[in-house]
This record gives structure tokens, C-alpha cells and sequence, in this order.
């Protein structure tokens, strides 16, 4: 007997994000649940289900066991959605009508009555309307109606058996209540788990996770998401080895000819570099200048600025000769500024990948890594976050700076946490004092991707001359290791 082909066809959620994590949306004519604690989202998930499908012409169906359709209807007015669609909300009414004492008063038990009652209402309504999508939101009451868990997962299996006759994609919400059946995951064709984390300082971080999708290849693990203004956006956990795109390796300049000779010629495309030094040492305004400098070839420039204002950037660019404010103006240059207490890890890579794949960028910079890391306090491993990013920007050909500060000014200086191994390259500045005045160095640690110079420059930044990379400084020894030594052996000789 010949195998029965396969049916690939899918319901799409129209939730952004979670259709690629399901890998095209929930296969139809199945039964689903969407568990989660009170307020993490279950009900705007479902909304958005069915809306998705009443926008294509299916008929939708709302049973809600626990909001008014006023209620329902309030919901999608603050999300701005249209409700001129094909969906039809149904509010069983027993609610109210136990209300009644005398229906306490028969020789049956009132929940018996009344789920048997609330079952043959919903066979009915939805024989009447034919659904091709329905969302029983919460099972809590009809679990508290049947009282007795045998009962209530009979009637749930004669739910199930009853869709499975009709071309219908059912989605269950489900409380996470310790009198919860955990055997209705095992019924379902697929579960969906949300929850909400409080955090010491900042908003709430939301999370899915794909606990279960039959026949399905699927994105594991947990995926922020957020509930704003047009329903819940989920951001993906990002997997650098399925984005790559072809691109030439070749040099990415800086404009500064000391600057360019000192990483052999330019940075590569393809590469992180990882900038560091203390406070004030012009890592900024070397990002600013390779940005300056990609812009004359037309090329963008996506900043990610974590601790000073867009506007500050700008003004510290100009007072160094660097017109940032008008390309930024011009938009091939963007400068978000991200404030890491409301923003989560996968949140921050989408804003890159948006600024990557829509906007062309072909230069990132995040500025500075400490801030990145604060945007998750709770991360157990924030240096996978920030290798799978620089792989993504790797193997997308852009060439990302990735700023970090280091504690202190002058002698030895700390970092909060060793990146340099995920970096390609790793640029180190350094002040150091002569002659009575503060001074800085440059030099180039290292180089994944071909030679550079072993030489420690001076880095000059002022009004008159901008942003200049001098001469090697041979005369002084122990710049980097904050030792300073001046060497004149000539001199005595």
C-alpha cells in the first residue's frame, strides 16, 4: 500500500516571528495549546490567530470563557485591529445564569448540568458556522466545571475528536495552575509556552517556547518576545549558521592613512574588531571615522549606542571634523540609541539584523559592549549572545566594531568581561604622559585575517587636524602595560 503523502499545509499565526520559528506556521486542521501564567499574553496570541485567518476570508470563532465580548472588542480597539472580518465572538452565558440559587437546588450537580449544557451550545454554534479557526479561551472553567479530572480530559478528547472531523485549526488556552492536566500537552498536535520574568530594574522579559510541534522541524529553545501597540512581536533567538551571503573579502578603510597602515592596508570585510581602552581615548571617534569614510564610497553605517545620546556622538564627531550630523540626516548613516533596561538580547541582535538585511549596512557598530551586556543581567551566557552576533555579521559581510571601556585611566586597566577571543581583531588604546601633557597610543593586538603592523602609534585628536595616527612612538618603552619608560640611550650617548 502506497504511503500517504504527507499535508504540508500550514495556518499561518500572523505574529511576527513565530512563523519562522514554526517553520511556516501551525499545521492545519489540528488542535493546539498556548499555556502560560495570567498576563503573559495567551488571549493577544490567539486574537492574532484568528484575525490572521478572518483576513484571508476564514471564518473565525472566539469562545471566551472569561471576557465579555465588550471586553474583547476593547482589546482590539487599543491594538488598532479591524474587526471587520469575518470573526464571530461567543460568550457562554452560564456564568450568569449561575447566578440564579435556584439552579443550585436539583438533584443533579449544577456543574454537570451546565457543562453538558455549555458542550451541546458549542457543537451546535460551531456546526452552525462552519469555523475554519477556534480559539477557546480559558479551559480553566471547563476544568472547574467538571470538577473531576476523568471528566474534564473525556470532554476535551470529544472536543479534539470533534474538530478533527472538521476542516478547523483549534487553538486552547490554558492557565499554568497546579490543578492543570499535564496530559493535555500529550493530546495535543502542538504546545506553545509563554511566560513573563520580572526584572529588578526595567520592564518585564517575556518568552516563548515551542514545547511541541508533531511532524514539524521547529526553532528550539526560548524567544523574547514583547506585547506593543498591533499585538506581540517575537524576535527569534538568532542562529548565525543559517544566514550567509556571499561578499568579497576585501579591504574596508578608514580614511586615516596612519589609521589604515597600521591594520595593513584596512579591516576586512567580514570581521569584528574589537576596540578598547579607558574613558575618553578615542574609541568612538575611530568608529566615526570609518563610518565617515563609508559613506563617501556610499556605503551605511548602523551605530548601536548604549551609554551617550545620539546627539553627544554627533557633536564629538563635528568637533573633530567629522560631519557625522548630516549624513546622518541623509540616512546613510543611523544612530540608534538603546536603552538596555527595556530591550532583551534577541531583541538588540533583531535591530541589527533589520539594519543589516532592510538597510544595507555594511558597517556596525555597538558602542560599547558593557552596555550590551547590562541589557541582560540574567544571562548565564552572555559571551554566546555575542558570538552568535558577530558570527551573523561575519557571515553577512559586515564589518562590525564592537566597543569596549576599560576601567581606569592611566597604568593597568581592567575589563568587565575578556571578549578578545571572539574578535577577529583587537585594537588597544592607551594613554600615557610626556613632556607634562596627557598623550594616547595606538596599536593593533591582533589579526585573524593577515598581517598588521607591531608598531605603537601616537593618536592625535583635536579641532584643527580631527583625527590623526602618527609616527611609531620608538622612543618610549612600556606604553601598553601603563610602564613608561623613555628610552635615551642616544641622548646620553
Amino acid at each position: 500500500m502506497p504511503a500517504r503523502p504527507i499535508d504540508s499545509s500550514r495556518a499561518t499565526t500572523g505574529i511576527p516571528g513565530v512563523d519562522e520559528i514554526l517553520g511556516g506556521g501551525l499545521p492545519e486542521r489540528r488542535l493546539y495549546v498556548v499555556e502560560g501564567a495570567a498576563g503573559c499574553g495567551k488571549t493577544t496570541f490567539a486574537f492574532q490567530f484568528l484575525l490572521e485567518g478572518a483576513s484571508r476570508g476564514e471564518q473565525a470563532l472566539f469562545v471566551s470563557f472569561s471576557e465579555s465580548e465588550d471586553e474583547l472588542r476593547s482589546i482590539a480597539d487599543s491594538h488598532g485591529w479591524n474587526l471587520e472580518v469575518p470573526l464571530e465572538f461567543h460568550v457562554p452565558s452560564f456564568a450568569e445564569d449561575s447566578s440564579d440559587p435556584d439552579r443550585d437546588y436539583t438533584i443533579f450537580e449544577p456543574g454537570e448540568v451546565e457543562l453538558n449544557e455549555l458542550m451541546k451550545s458549542l457543537y451546535d454554534l460551531v456546526e452552525q458556522l462552519n469555523p475554519q479557526r477556534v480559539v477557546f479561551d480559558s479551559l480553566s472553567e471547563i476544568r472547574l466545571l467538571a470538577r473531576d479530572p476523568l471528566r474534564y480530559r473525556r470532554h476535551i478528547i470529544g472536543l479534539k475528536n470533534f474538530f478533527a472531523k472538521r476542516n478547523c485549526t483549534v487553538i486552547f488556552t490554558d492557565e499554568l495552575t497546579p490543578d492543570r492536566d499535564p496530559q493535555l500537552q500529550s493530546i495535543a498536535h502542538g504546545v506553545i509556552f509563554l511566560e513573563q520574568l520580572p526584572r529588578d530594574y526595567g520592564t518585564v522579559r517575556r518568552r516563548l517556547r515551542v514545547l511541541k510541534l508533531r511532524g514539524s522541524t521547529i526553532r528550539e529553545g526560548f524567544h523574547d518576545f514583547i506585547i506593543r501597540h498591533g499585538g506581540i512581536q517575537v524576535f527569534p533567538t538568532l542562529v548565525a549558521a543559517i544566514h550567509h551571503k556571499d561578499f568579497r573579502p576585501d579591504k574596508y578603510k578608514s580614511g586615516i592613512e596612519g589609521l589604515d597602515r597600521l591594520v595593513d592596508g584596512g579591516l576586512v570585510r567580514g570581521s569584528s574588531t574589537l576596540v578598547t581602552g579607558p574613558a575618553g581615548a578615542g574609541k568612538s571617534s575611530i568608529a566615526c571615522a570609518y563610518a565617515v569614510y563609508a559613506a563617501r564610497e556610499n556605503e551605511h553605517s548602523a551605530f548601536f549606542i548604549f551609554e551617550e545620546n545620539k546627539s553627544t556622538l554627533i557633536a564629538r564627531a563635528a568637533g573633530f571634523g567629522m560631519n557625522l550630523g548630516e549624513l546622518v540626516e541623509t540616512g546613510i548613516v543611523t544612530i540608534d540609541q538603546v536603552d538596555p533596561a527595556q530591550l532583551s538580547p534577541a531583541q538588540f541582535a533583531h535591530l541589527v539584523q533589520e539594519a543589516v538585511e532592510r538597510d544595507g549596512a555594511t558597517l556596525v557598530v555597538i558602542d560599547t559592549l558593557n552596555g550590551y551586556l547590562q541589557s541582560m543581567p540574567d544571562e548565564r551566557f552572555p559571551l554566546l549572545h555575542i558570538h552568535e552576533l558577530l558570527s551573523y555579521l561575519n557571515q553577512q559581510g559586515v564589518v562590525s566594531l564592537v566597543i569596549t571601556a576599560e576601567n581606569g585611566l592611566i597604568g593597568t586597566l581592567e575589563s568587565p568581561i575578556d571578549a578578545s577571543y571572539l574578535a577577529d581583531a583587537v585594537i588597544s588604546l592607551r594613554y600615557f604622559e610626556a613632556a607634562g601633557r596627557v598623550r594616547q597610543a595606538i596599536a593593533m593586538i591582533k589579526n585573524r585575517h593577515g598581517g598588521h603592523e607591531r608598531t605603537i602609534r601616537e593618536l592625535t585628536l583635536n579641532s584643527t587636524d580631527g583625527l590623526l595616527v602618527g609616527e611609531p612612538l620608538s622612543e618610549f618603552d612600556g606604553l601598553l602595560a601603563g610602564q613608561l619608560r623613555y628610552r635615551n640611550e642616544a641622548r646620553n650617548s
